[in-house]
């Protein structure tokens, strides 16, 4: 029993490990196949045809107590963290982003602590360290600009999702996975779609690699990435499903050396090795143990 209680634990962390590989996968089609300077734009037709997608195939309402935790649940997931999401990235560096957005698993360690009592392991901490240097290593540059907005602006998006993560275990709904997650998918697109109307231009004639790149985000990168995260949250801690955010970076690393040709230096595969073990100790440590 105790050895089939733990290939169901690792096959649900590996089941949750896809969210974030595609997740890092859109960087690539983002950067490659969509029309530039439009950020709020792709994150809307990123959510909101996924949601109303779900929120149709589930047909199931949450109670009507839920309903404003799951608009604050949508807030936190989705709507506020996409948007500072992309001004982070808009003013900064895509590494700094990336390494100020991997104390996310500390963050949630500290919200299960002081909320819950649930002091972190050792190990969880000291690897969710070690993951923020390996990220540094991996991503970060001698040039890296520090500007004082998108720096708040990624440390209020890491905020925003480690509470997202913590409060969508702790608040779990009397609804499916795929309505919860359809749910918060319709709420924070249409959170996002003032924000696109007021500070993006419009899109131009999309030709049809870019109507692909914008489908791909959507299923791929809403529909498919945000139910397998949700239902990971369900099923495994809030720490271990926030160190698997880390394979988000490290997907786009790759399939950026891969398919376009981008370097990797020594100190960046020793940094990639580094967070893959942060990931891996932080998995073990959280890990539920049997009782003695």
């Amino acid at each position: 029993m105790k050895t089939s209680n733990r290939i169901a634990t690792w096959a649900d962390v590996l089941t949750t490990a896809l969210a974030p590989v595609i997740w890092g996968s859109t960087y690539i089609v983002t950067t490659q196949l969509l029309p530039p300077d439009r950020p709020f734009t792709a994150a809307l037709l990123r959510v909101l045809p996924a949601g109303i997608l779900l929120t149709l195939f589930s047909r199931r309402l949450p109670q009507r107590g839920q309903w404003g935790r799951l608009l604050l649940l949508s807030a936190l997931n989705i709507g506020f963290f996409q948007a500072l999401l992309f001004v982070a990235a808009y003013r900064l560096p895509g590494g700094l982003a990336a390494v100020v957005g991997a104390i996310q698993p500390l963050l949630v360690m500290g919200l299960a602590w002081s909320v819950d009592g649930r002091r972190p392991p050792g190990l969880a901490v000291a690897a969710g360290v070690v993951g923020i240097g390996g990220m540094a290593a991996l991503l970060l540059s001698p040039g890296s600009a520090w500007d004082a907005v998108g720096i708040a602006a990624a440390l209020a998006g890491a905020v925003c999702m480690a509470a997202g993560t913590f409060l969508a275990r702790r608040w779990r709904p009397d609804v499916p996975v795929l309505a919860f997650t359809g749910w918060q998918l319709l709420a924070g697109g249409l959170m996002l779609a003032p924000v696109a109307a007021l500070v993006d231009a419009p899109l131009p004639a999309l030709s049809g690699p870019q109507l692909l790149g914008y489908a791909y985000l959507s299923v791929a990168g809403a529909m498919l990435a945000y139910a397998l995260w949700f239902r990971g949250i369900a099923r495994l801690s809030p720490v271990a499903v926030s160190s698997l955010g880390l394979l988000s970076p490290l997907t786009a690393v790759a399939l950026g050396w891969a398919l376009l040709g981008q370097s990797l230096g020594g100190v960046s595969l020793l940094g990639m090795a580094l967070v893959i073990g942060s990931i891996l100790a932080v998995q073990w440590a959280s890990a539920p143990r049997a009782p003695a």
